[in-house]
């Protein structure tokens, strides 16, 4: 098996991260310049009301610093570690579904319901991953 193949998931998750990241910018330049967001807003973050639109992707950009994180460090353990095979490669598949998934409930419609199950979906993965990671590396130790 090409352990390479555990670095394409974290492309696919850098190109979500970058994605929100560009949305994010361009409805900031959407508030100022449609909705009279005064600019200075952005030194300090404080000060006006952000239009809805932007307070949730901003928060979902935000987001994909926190629990990503650890998608991330799991992913170059494993290969650094000489783990890579199906199992990890199909569970890091699964969990950047799972946070597109995330991502687009979060960013339209934000039902609290369907993106709390797709958190917790993806929170449940990523927990699988390690706890397995985990095992392993205390296994692999102990002999």
């Amino acid at each position: 098996m090409n352990h390479d193949l555990i670095l394409l998931p974290l492309i696919a998750m850098f190109m979500l991260t970058y994605f929100i990241g560009v949305w994010m910018v361009k409805l900031r330049f959407k508030a100022v310049k449609e909705d009279g967001l005064n600019p200075g807003y952005f030194q300090t973050n404080r000060g006006a009301k952000l239009p809805d639109y932007l307070v949730k992707v901003t928060n979902h950009y935000i987001n994909l610093f926190e629990l990503p994180v650890l998608f991330y460090v799991a992913c170059v353990v494993i290969y650094a570690g000489n783990k890579v095979d199906a199992t990890y490669i199909s569970l890091a598949w699964l969990f950047v579904i799972i946070r597109c998934v995330h991502a687009y409930i979060h960013t339209t419609y934000n039902n609290l319901r369907h993106r709390r199950n797709s958190f917790l979906c993806g929170s449940l993965v990523l927990a699988i991953i390690w706890v397995r990671l985990a095992t392993q590396i205390i296994l692999t130790i102990n002999n």
